[in-house]
C-alpha cells in the first residue's frame, strides 16, 4: 500500500467514526450517572471494573482516562476493600502499559500486588506479579521480570490457576530467549503450549508455538523454525487473525532468507505485506517494506531495495514511528554502501543516528514524566487520607462537646470550678498548638530541602548515559518519596518507617558516591520498632552531614563507615551516627579552601525542631556532637547524639 493509500484510508475511518463521537460520549455519561445513584457497596465497586473494562477501547481511543476505574478505586479506598482496590489498580496499570507508560505501570501493578496480599487473595497476588513482572520485562529489567515471574508460577502451581501459569511460563520462556539461553526457553514454551493445548486456546496455542521458531531459529535449526513458524500461522488462519498472519509471514520470509531462498522469503514477505492492510497498527506496514528492501538488497537488486525502503520511510514519517525510521535509514546507508554510493551512505547513517538521538531523548523525558505523575498520584492519595483523618477527628471533637455539656448541666457547681481550670486548660493549649504550628513550618522547610538535593543527584545519575541503572535509581527514589510523602503527614512515625527511609536513603547515596562508604544499623534489643515514636526526618540531615562533609573526603584507598545506634535511656530514645570520616577540622579547612559560604539548611532546620520538641514536652531533648581523634589529636571522624523523649504508640 502506498503512502497515499494509508493516507486515504485514515480519512475514511475518520469520517466514518465523527458520526459516533456524540453518541458514544452520552452513552458513557449516562451509564456513569445511572451506576451513581446505586448504593455505596462493594457490589458498585464490582460493576464499575467491569464496565471500565468494557468501555477501554473508548476511554483510548479519546486519550482520556478511564472514569469507570478511577471512580472504582476511589470507592474502594472509602470502603477499605483492600480486593477491589487491587483489582482497579491492575486495570489502571495495564491501561497505563498499552499507552507505552512502563514505569507508572509497573508502579500501580506493586500497589495492585500491596493490596491483594492484604486482601490474602492468591489469585489476585499471582495476578498482580505477572502483571508487574511483564511491566518490567517491558523496561528490560530482566531479572526483576524473571523473579516477579517465577513467585506467580509458584502460587499459580498451588491453586491450580491454568491461566496464570501460562502467562508466567511463557513470560519466563521469553525472558530466557531474549538473553539467549534457547535450550530452557523452549522446556518453558513447550509446558505453555501443552497447557494452552488442554484449555483449547488457540491464540495462547499460536503464540507458543511462534515462540517456539524463533528459539529454534535462535539455535540456526532453520527448518524446525519454519515448521513452527507454520504451525502457529495455520492457527492464526484458523482465528482469522491478521496480525498474527502478519508476524508469521515476517518470520518465515526472515527464516527463508537465512537458507539464502530468496525467491520462498520474498513470496512470504509479499503476503505479510498483502494481510498487513487488516491491520490497524500500520507500523507492520512499514516493517514489511523494510523487509523486502533487505531481502533484494540481499540480492544485490539496489534500486528496487532502496524503493521499498524509501516507502518504508515514507510511511513511517507520515505516522511517527521512530523506531522504524532509525532501521530504516540504517538498512538505506548499508544499501548506498553496498553499492558504492559512501556520500549517500554517510547522509542516511546521520539521519539513523539523529532518530536514535531523538528515541532517547523521548525515553528519558517520559521516564521523568512517568516518575512526576507517579508523585502526583501519590500526593492526592495522601491528600484523601488526610481528609478522612480530619473527618474523623472532628465526629469524634463533637461527641466529645457534647458529653462535655451534658455533664456541665448535670453538674453546676463543678462547672463553677471547672471553668477556671478549663481555661487554664486552653491558654495551655493554645500556646502548645502555636508550638506544633511552628515545628510543622520546620517540618515543611525540611521536605524542599531533601528533595531539591535527592533531584540534584537523580539529574547527574541520569545524564550518565547508563540508562537501566538510572530507571533502577529512579524507581527506589520513588519509593524514598512515597515513604517521605507519608511520613511527614504526621508529627510522630513508628521508628521501623523512619529507618525504613533512611536505609532507602543511604543506598542512594552509596549509589551516588560509587560505594565509597558501607553503613549499619545498631538498634538496642529493648525496643519494639514498631511501637517506639520518633519525628520524621530529624536523622537524615546529620546522615547527609557525615557523608558529604566526612566520608566523601576520604582518600580512595580507605573505606568510609557509618554506624547509627539507638538505644533507650531513661525514657528517652537516644540516636548516636558516628562517621570515621575527616572530621570537622579538616572539613572546615576543605571548605575555607573552596570558598564555599553554603550554610546546611537541613541541620538549621532541624535544630529547631529539637529545640521546639523540647519545649513541648517539657522534656529532655538535645544535639552533641563529639570530635574524634586519634592519640596525635589528629581528627579520625565525627560522633553525634541526639537525645529526644522517648514517645509511644500504647
Amino acid at each position: 500500500m502506498s503512502i497515499k493509500g494509508v493516507c486515504f484510508l485514515f480519512l475514511l475511518l475518520l469520517g466514518a467514526n465523527s458520526g459516533t463521537i456524540a453518541q458514544d460520549s452520552l452513552r458513557i455519561s449516562r451509564l456513569m450517572d445511572s451506576i451513581r445513584t446505586l448504593p455505596t457497596d462493594t457490589a458498585k465497586v464490582s460493576l464499575l471494573l467491569k464496565t471500565g473494562t468494557a468501555n477501554n477501547r473508548y476511554f483510548e481511543s479519546h486519550k482520556q482516562e478511564n472514569v469507570f476505574l478511577q471512580e472504582a478505586l476511589g470507592l474502594a479506598q472509602r470502603l477499605k476493600y483492600p480486593k477491589g482496590i487491587s483489582a482497579a489498580y491492575n486495570e489502571i496499570g495495564t491501561n497505563k502499559r498499552n499507552k507505552s507508560l512502563y514505569i507508572v505501570a509497573e508502579d500501580y501493578h506493586e500497589k495492585a500486588l500491596k493490596a491483594a496480599e492484604e486482601a490474602k487473595d492468591t489469585f489476585l497476588i499471582v495476578f498482580s506479579l505477572n502483571n508487574a513482572g511483564v511491566d518490567c520485562r517491558r523496561q528490560d529489567k530482566l531479572q526483576k521480570a524473571f523473579d516477579y515471574h517465577v513467585r506467580a508460577l509458584v502460587l499459580a502451581e498451588k491453586i491450580n490457576d491454568i491461566r496464570n501459569i501460562c502467562v508466567a511460563t511463557n513470560s519466563i520462556g521469553n525472558i530466557q530467549l531474549t538473553t539467549e539461553k534457547y535450550d530452557d526457553a523452549i522446556t518453558h514454551f513447550n509446558h505453555a503450549l501443552e497447557l494452552e493445548e488442554k484449555s483449547h486456546n488457540e491464540l495462547g496455542v499460536a503464540i507458543n508455538l511462534g515462540n517456539l521458531g524463533y528459539a529454534y531459529q535462535g539455535q540456526n535449526k532453520l527448518d524446525l523454525a519454519i515448521q513452527y513458524y507454520k504451525r502457529s500461522l495455520n492457527m492464526n488462519l484458523k482465528m482469522d487473525r491478521p496480525i498474527g498472519m502478519a508476524i508469521c509471514y515476517n518470520a518465515l520470509g526472515a527464516a527463508y532468507k537465512e537458507k539464502k531462498d530468496y525467491a520462498t522469503a520474498m513470496e512470504y514477505l509479499k503476503k505479510a505485506l498483502e494481510v498487513n492492510d487488516k491491520v490497524d497498527d500500520k507500523v507492520h506496514v512499514a516493517e514489511s517494506y523494510l523487509g523486502i528492501g533487505k531481502l533484494l538488497g540481499a540480492q544485490g537488486k539496489h534500486e528496487e531495495a532502496r524503493e521499498n525502503i524509501m516507502e518504508s520511510i515514507s510511511i513511517s514519517t507520515f505516522w511517527g514511528f521512530k523506531s522504524m525510521l532509525m532501521d530504516a535509514y540504517k538498512a538505506l546507508a548499508e544499501d548506498y554502501k553496498a553499492s558504492g554510493d559512501f556520500k549517500k551512505s554517510l547522509e542516511a547513517a546521520d539521519k539513523s543516528l539523529l532518530y536514535k538521538d531523538s528515541i532517547l531523548d523521548e525515553r528519558s523525558a517520559m521516564a521523568l514524566a512517568q516518575m512526576q505523575t507517579i508523585y502526583e498520584v501519590d500526593r492526592k492519595d495522601n491528600q484523601i487520607r488526610s481528609l478522612e483523618h480530619d473527618k474523623t477527628v472532628n465526629e469524634l471533637r463533637t461527641r466529645r462537646n457534647v458529653t462535655t455539656t451534658f455533664f456541665l448541666a448535670a453538674f453546676l457547681l463543678m462547672a463553677v470550678v471547672g471553668g477556671f481550670f478549663y481555661i487554664r486548660h486552653r491558654n495551655l493549649q493554645a500556646k502548645k498548638q502555636t508550638l506544633q504550628l511552628e515545628l510543622r513550618s520546620l517540618r515543611s522547610q525540611m521536605n524542599p530541602h531533601f528533595i531539591f538535593n535527592s533531584l540534584s543527584s537523580i539529574h547527574r545519575y541520569i545524564w550518565s548515559n547508563n540508562q537501566e541503572e538510572a530507571s533502577d535509581y529512579l524507581t527506589k527514589f520513588s519509593r524514598l518519596m512515597r515513604l517521605i510523602l507519608d511520613n511527614t503527614q504526621h508529627t510522630f512515625v513508628t521508628l521501623n518507617k523512619e529507618l525504613e527511609s533512611l536505609r532507602l536513603y543511604l543506598d542512594l547515596e552509596s549509589l551516588r558516591c560509587n560505594g565509597i562508604f558501607d553503613y549499619s544499623f545498631n538498634i538496642d534489643p529493648d525496643i519494639n520498632d514498631e511501637e517506639v515514636l520518633i519525628p520524621p526526618m530529624i536523622l537524615q540531615p546529620y546522615v547527609e552531614n557525615a557523608i558529604w562533609h566526612g566520608l566523601v573526603h576520604k582518600l580512595p584507598e580507605e573505606k568510609g563507615l557509618l554506624t547509627i545506634d539507638i538505644v533507650l535511656k531513661n525514657r528517652s530514645l537516644v540516636c548516636t551516627i558516628t562517621d570515621n570520616g575527616i572530621g570537622r577540622k579538616k572539613a572546615m579547612e576543605i571548605k575555607d579552601r573552596k570558598g564555599r559560604l553554603h550554610n546546611s539548611v537541613g541541620m538549621k532546620v532541624t535544630e529547631g525542631r529539637i529545640d521546639l520538641i523540647r519545649k513541648i514536652n517539657n522534656k529532655d531533648a538535645r544535639v552533641m556532637v563529639t570530635d574524634l581523634e586519634d592519640e596525635q589529636g589528629q581528627g579520625i571522624g565525627t560522633k553525634v547524639t541526639i537525645v529526644l523523649p522517648a514517645e509511644f504508640i500504647f
